[in-house]
């Protein structure tokens, strides 16, 4: 990655109207790890200036999310506390004209938009409420009428380089004139947004790529208040396996669901950090694999889909190569406290996620019901089984014995033994899970008794 002249400032801004999910997740993760690669700082800001959807209860939900994964911040800002640095900006505008009062309805606005539609002109705001004159404006409010303010936009192109789309440029003049404060007097994102990273001295701005003509915009607002210009990236958004997007409004693959279900927290890093990139998608154990391997020109312009079935392969992959040592305190939290080495390195190999060791040690502990379609055949396994004590030679031997008494071989052999043994027809290899069972248990499920 090109070297930084100094440490860079990012921030990851969401309201706190909702859970995070998987494609929120892309751009913490990404702003996180661009920081971290260059030594920089990681802003954490709750853009909460809708206080009617906004709640306490999901910005403490969005830092258990990023805590969870590890993803620590230096700085954590709510953005309602800096209401008298925000009117401080307005102020600032209104003297210099660059906001103006605006007095149409949401219903009016539509309708003027429909019929510059319906004329073959884009639909940008006609400035109607720029050309007022002092009595109109008089007699809109007392009328009852509360103004909205849009913030006035130059006509030059704005221009920048981005970190991921390369060189992008908006005329102006297709744009509309943003509103910035609603009828209400609080102010809308586009404004809070910047006066936030001016006075935080955020250095770089990354985020999806539906906010690259609200860049566009806030270049200007940046400009008009004499502050620094970030740097921008714009990503593109995830999408789902199928093509479809991945809408908060849905609440799709919530982090806190995930959570719940058992994924490892790298298994999702380890996937979202390289999704849309040039990098291999492999499983990372550590964060700091991640940092040292991030180069933000990897990612592509091209949408990125997310499987959960890949996510799946991850976590397996990753629990596979996990240490006893670094799970048992997470298996006494499931209820397996008595579970120990010899367990945990006999069914790793064959979890996707850390609960499915609970079905695991009800088949080696029961009861079960065992399956048994050929009683004859499993009692007379039974009958052979061999004495205490076991270790993993012992199904080899079994088995061998079995094969020369009844001349069952390979399928016709195992499956029915490892049915009656488990109730399943797949699961551990049989030479670590038998002894783990037991004699007793073992001589009560071939002869079909729930044990």
């Amino acid at each position: 990655m090109t070297a930084m002249l100094t440490p860079p400032v990012v921030r990851f801004a969401p309201s706190p109207t909702g859970s995070l999910h998987v494609g929120n997740l892309r751009g913490a993760l990404i702003n996180w790890l661009y920081a971290k690669s260059a030594g920089g700082s990681f802003i954490l800001r709750m853009d909460d200036t809708d206080a009617e959807r906004s709640t306490t209860a999901f910005a403490d939900g969005i830092e258990a999310d990023l805590r969870w994964l590890g993803l620590d911040w230096e700085l954590l800002v709510r953005q309602s506390n800096r209401t008298e640095s925000h009117n401080a900006a307005i102020d600032r505008l209104r003297a210099m004209g660059r906001i103006y009062a605006c007095y149409e309805t949401p219903e009016e606005l539509t309708t003027k938009r429909g019929l510059q539609l319906a004329q073959g002109k884009p639909p940008v705001y006609d400035r109607a409420g720029l050309n007022l004159s002092d009595d109109e404006r008089a007699k809109l409010e007392a009328d009852g009428h509360n103004p909205h303010w849009r913030f006035l936009l130059g006509q030059e192109e704005v221009r920048w380089d981005d970190l991921i789309r390369g060189q992008v440029h908006y005329d102006a003049g297709s744009l509309s004139d943003p509103v910035v404060i609603r009828s209400d007097g609080t102010p809308l994102y586009m404004l809070p947004s910047v006066v936030d990273d001016m006075e935080m001295g955020v250095t770089h701005v990354i985020r999806g790529e539906d906010h690259v003509a609200n860049t566009a915009e806030q270049v200007q607002i940046f400009q008009a208040l004499d502050g620094d210009v970030p740097v921008f990236g714009h990503f593109p958004l995830l999408a789902g396996s199928e093509g479809e997007g991945l809408s908060k409004r849905l609440g799709s693959l919530a982090l806190k669901d995930l959570r719940d279900e058992g994924f490892e927290p790298m298994a999702l890093m380890s996937l979202v950090a390289r999704l849309g990139t040039s990098d291999n998608i492999e499983p990372v154990a550590d964060l700091s694999e991640l940092v040292s391997t991030f180069d933000i020109s990897h990612f592509s312009r091209g949408t990125a889909k997310f499987d959960p079935r890949e996510l799946r392969r991850l976590n397996g992959k990753l629990l596979h190569d996990t240490p006893f040592d670094q799970v048992v305190a997470r298996l006494g939290d499931l209820g397996l406290g008595e579970a120990d080495e010899a367990f945990w390195n006999t069914v790793r190999p064959n979890l996707e996620l850390l609960p499915d060791s609970l079905i695991l040690w009800k088949v080696i502990h029961g009861p079960i019901k065992p399956v048994c379609d050929d009683l004859d055949f499993t009692q007379k396994a039974a009958d052979l089984l061999p004495a205490a004590p076991w270790d993993i030679d012992t199904w080899k031997q079994w088995t061998a014995a079995v094969k020369d008494a009844t001349g069952a071989k390979g399928k016709v052999l195992f499956l029915p033994l490892r049915l009656a043994l488990t109730g399943l027809d797949h699961g551990p290899e049989m030479k670590n899970l038998l002894p783990l069972i037991g004699p007793e248990r073992a001589k009560a499920r071939l002869r079909g008794e729930a044990a």
